[in-house]
């Protein structure tokens, strides 16, 4: 143990003084992976001190709590998940990309995404209310082929970690044999972990140990087998306990409505799934696209603001990693989309900004995934979200909806399933009276607890063209 903490204070030293989070995360990369080079490990430790992990404060909150519960989970995990884990995320994602990445902001005026989502199918064995992919063709689907090409180039572009994400994809024959041919890449899954607690399928995830499966639930049994389907919850407790056994990293993935909000922030919820063994716990709000679109699902500005206090609040005090990208626009640097950050394959090769945002113009089957990120369409999205001043409101679908309409209205880009449309034009109204909601809520909270601090741009009018 000396010896490991006397490497990672050496490689901090030569790094510079960096903030104090980095000697927990690089000690424990130089106790997972023993057999790093030093000059990678100093890489990372400077990665993670630019300015984009600590936008404000709940950016070093949030890095710190991924460097503690990767090290606090690490002793019960198979030592060779952990050391997939380390090599894959930190040292391909975090260091080897960083050539290929300084190639593509070059082009891109900047950008490089740093993950992509891919949906191989959109068939599924369950049928849950709101899902906002229902709409998707279920016949379409990219060939195991066209997947691994399209990881290689991902690679190319210097991403090492991929949401795999659908439908369900461990419906997916070939998934396993992917994940294997691509070892160099971290995989994080969206699944409903009805096929998982069976077949020794989490002993060959651990086996694999690049992947990282996320369960998606709705609170506790009440709750996810009203929108799942009954005895679903009890196939979700046997799969994170066959999980927990093979020593696999998971979690949780869970979509606030107005009548889960706050049963999703309680600490009887975090405490429960902490215990089921989750590592990390996502939050997607629920939004309006897919199967029979409703704005009395989400959750109202309160509820959020309400969810956006406890999440702060849960992961300072909790042991899991917490996530919600709706209410962490001050943590990640407002929305992500667009190539910013991120982007998503559907099932069918079109590319699209985001997995909400369900409109593209390109396919991976007739363009290079590094052409599409630079194109018009994507530049132009990404300069949008440079209006965004207060990221507690980041979203340019539900927050600011000016912003994709505009888009669809510059580009006419094709709907990625049936009614996709009326995200901008339907619901138009609703969204406006939300947004303008939203923005009475969170300008005084950004005003009051951050100083009023505004990065770029100006405001916009929510209600242009759609009063």
């Amino acid at each position: 143990m000396e010896r490991m903490q006397g490497r990672s204070r050496h490689v901090l030293r030569r790094a510079g003084r960096l903030p104090a989070l980095n000697f927990r995360m690089t000690d424990w990369l130089c106790r997972a992976a023993s057999n790093v080079p030093e000059p990678v490990v100093e890489r990372i430790a400077r990665r993670l001190a630019e300015p984009r992990f600590g936008y404000l404060p709940e950016g070093l909150d949030f890095i710190v709590s991924i460097a503690a519960g990767i090290h606090r989970q690490s002793p019960s995990k198979s030592p060779h998940v952990v050391k997939t884990f380390a090599r894959n995320l930190f040292v391909n994602a975090f260091a080897k990309s960083g050539r290929a990445r300084d190639r593509i902001r070059a082009r891109t005026g900047g950008y490089a995404p740093e993950l992509m989502v891919v949906s191989p199918t959109m068939r599924c064995n369950l049928t849950c209310r709101g899902c906002y992919s229902a709409h998707y063709a279920t016949s379409d689907e990219l060939s195991t082929s066209e997947l691994d090409d399209l990881f290689r180039q991902a690679k190319e572009m210097g991403i090492y970690f991929v949401v795999v994400s659908g439908g369900e994809p461990f419906l997916r024959g070939d998934l396993l044999e992917l994940f294997a041919r691509h070892d160099d890449m971290l995989f994080m899954t969206y699944t409903n972990g009805t096929l998982l607690g069976r077949d020794g399928r989490a002993q060959a995830l651990a086996d694999l140990g690049n992947v990282v499966p996320c369960i998606s639930v709705e609170g506790f049994e009440a709750e996810t087998d009203a929108r799942r389907g009954t005895g679903v919850f009890r196939k979700i407790l046997e799969a994170m306990q066959a999980l927990r056994d093979a020593g696999v990293f998971f979690g949780f993935s869970a979509t606030p409505t107005r009548a889960n909000n706050d049963l999703l922030v309680s600490d009887e919820f975090v405490d429960f799934y902490e215990a089921k063994g989750c590592f990390v716990g996502w939050y997607f709000s629920y939004m309006p696209v897919g199967r029979s679109p409703d704005l009395s699902l989400m959750p109202t500005p309160e509820q959020r603001e309400y969810r956006r206090r406890r999440i702060v609040s849960l992961r300072r005090r909790k042991k899991m990693v917490l996530a919600d990208f709706w209410c962490d626009g001050a943590l990640v640097g407002n929305c992500l989309s667009g190539g910013k950050v991120y982007f998503h394959v559907n099932s069918r090769g079109g590319v699209e900004p985001c997995v909400f945002n369900q409109f593209s113009i390109d396919n991976i089957r007739s363009a290079r995934l590094e052409d599409i990120i630079d194109s018009p369409y994507f530049r132009y999205l990404r300069g949008r979200l440079t209006e965004i001043e207060n990221p507690l409101r980041p979203c340019p679908i539900i927050d600011r909806p000016q912003i994709l309409r505009d888009t669809v209205a510059k580009f006419h880009p094709k709907p990625s399933q049936q009614g996709g449309e009326a995200v901008v034009t339907d619901l138009a109204p609703e969204l406006n009276h939300y947004a303008r909601a939203l923005r009475d809520m969170m300008d005084p909270v950004w005003e009051r607890e951050y100083g009023g601090r505004r990065e770029v741009g100006t405001d916009f009018h929510i209600e242009r063209n759609h009063g």
